[in-house]
């Protein structure tokens, strides 16, 4: 009897002519799906495994299933195995050859499950992994910064605001400002990976099965917290992938903020910083050049990262209910998310842990800008002088200061008076850029007190041994 010209299909049964190859070209994802190869073959041996369990496939059909699917494993890491159009995504292209291999036992493998509910776990696990390597990841340029953060930690520097001398700050407390920003990000990291860390498989197309299958078996050999409650749900679900490009994007966006601080840092004009020159490049006309190359494309990628999770907000905007092929989209920009980031993320802690503070220009820099104002306006605040008075009678002497071309400090007792009429010594105490960041008290300051608190904090937190 000749066969229906769709038969070659997993789902060719009902078609009476073949897929048009140009259709094979347009809807194929193999190109880029088969990265989930591993995770694919990981979650069909798990299934495997439960429809023994629960006798809709003998033991002896699950370990044969089992076997040959880590042989196929195998041939897919080495090269080996052959991808085609045809064939579509990478669930058919592992079924199919271990149909080719084991005949009638390979068609068993899927039973009760869809391939809507087997990209979901798929795209699950492959997503965990990835938290699991971006965390560390961020948690390594965690320990770059503290590292620098230590060895410069008693090194004072201009703080800004609205990219204006603003106050003076400890670099080490600046630096551990990016601890914090990566440490908001970890914990995204970690939340969004609880909500990923669910079961879909089992949901089957969109109502789940008949088959007597147990979901509870497949949680525990695949590591998931919880089972997903609604098959309907669970077969579409990409909250997670967009969680995930959120997360991704807003940690791009502080690696941004860092970049470009630093790539300001590290200009002729202010001179605060000087990269390492195996992360920098030249010009090919201009031979004195040493650009922050790897800065502005740290910059230039979060650029991606916000995009991509633009586009997953908008493929899901106007899906119905269960799964669309619409959600075949969703891979790239999330797959592209996670490389992006990691390859970010292999260059900024070398490119930290080899930079260093310049701090003979530093030195030469802090004097400038009355960056004393505010500490000598607390002091008259702590005399007794009402807040909106004491900044007026700061203002006033940064004016004359100003004037002359000179530091808060090097105006006189008798100027400084004819604004003030109860300056004495104890108040000059407060002028000067280092005084100023020695007399800070506040929980989370630039006091140096306080920022060997939190130096000493983050080496907890990150597992740093005392050296």
């Amino acid at each position: 009897m000749s066969q229906p010209a769709g038969s070659s299909k997993a789902w060719g049964g009902v078609f009476r002519e073949p897929t048009d190859a140009r259709v094979e070209a347009f809807s194929e994802s193999v190109s880029f799906d088969r990265r989930l190869a591993d995770d694919d073959i990981d979650g069909s041996i798990a299934h495997a495994r439960m429809l023994a369990s629960v006798g809709l496939v003998s033991v002896q059909e699950a370990d044969a299933i089992a076997q040959v699917l880590e042989e196929i494993r195998g041939d897919i890491r080495a090269g080996r195995f052959e991808f085609t159009a045809a064939r579509e995504d990478i669930h058919l292209h592992i079924e199919s050859a271990l149909t080719a291999r084991l005949g009638d036992t390979g068609r068993k493998l899927h039973t009760a499950r869809s391939r809507n509910d087997q990209v979901a776990t798929d795209l699950r696990l492959y997503c965990r992994r990835a938290i699991d390597r971006l965390d560390a990841g961020l948690t390594a340029l965690q320990r770059a910064f503290l590292s620098l953060a230590e060895r410069e930690r008693d090194l004072v520097i201009p703080g800004y605001t609205h990219l204006q001398r603003a106050q003076p700050v400890l670099a080490a407390h600046q630096l551990l400002a990016w601890c914090e920003k990566l440490g908001r990000d970890r914990d995204r990291l970690a939340d969004c990976r609880r909500r990923t860390n669910v079961l879909p498989l089992g949901s089957g197309a969109l109502a789940g099965t008949s088959l007597p299958i147990d979901r509870d078996h497949v949680q525990d050999a695949l590591g998931f917290e919880a089972v997903a409650a609604n098959s309907l749900d669970a077969a579409s679900d990409r909250d997670f992938a967009c969680e995930l490009a959120f997360v991704l994007a807003l940690a791009g966006v502080h690696l941004s903020q860092w970049a470009e601080e630093w790539i300001i840092y590290s200009t002729h004009e202010f001179g605060f910083v000087q990269l390492p020159e195996g992360f920098c490049t030249g010009s090919s006309i201009m031979p004195q050049k040493i650009n922050p190359d790897v800065l502005e494309l740290i910059r230039g990628k979060s650029a991606r990262l916000v995009g991509n999770l633009q586009g997953l907000l908008v493929l899901l905007k106007g899906l119905p209910t269960a799964y669309n092929r619409d959600l075949q989209e969703d891979k790239e920009a999330i797959f592209d998310s996670i490389d992006t980031l990691e390859s970010v993320l292999g260059v900024a802690a070398p490119l930290v842990e080899g930079t260093r503070f310049d701090r003979r220009r530093l030195a030469a820099s802090i004097a400038a800008g009355h960056l004393d104002a505010t500490s000598l306006m607390e002091a008259l605040i702590a005399a007794g002088v009402p807040q909106r008075t004491a900044h007026e009678i700061v203002g006033h002497l940064v004016r004359r200061a100003m004037t002359r071309g000179i530091s808060l400090g090097e105006l006189s007792d008798e100027e400084i008076s004819r604004e003030y009429a109860g300056w004495n010594a104890a108040l000059r105490g407060a002028l000067g850029a280092s005084r100023a960041v020695e007399r800070m008290q506040s929980f989370g300051s630039t006091a140096p007190a306080a920022v060997a608190d939190q130096i000493a904090c983050w080496r907890r937190r990150l597992g740093v041994a005392d050296g």
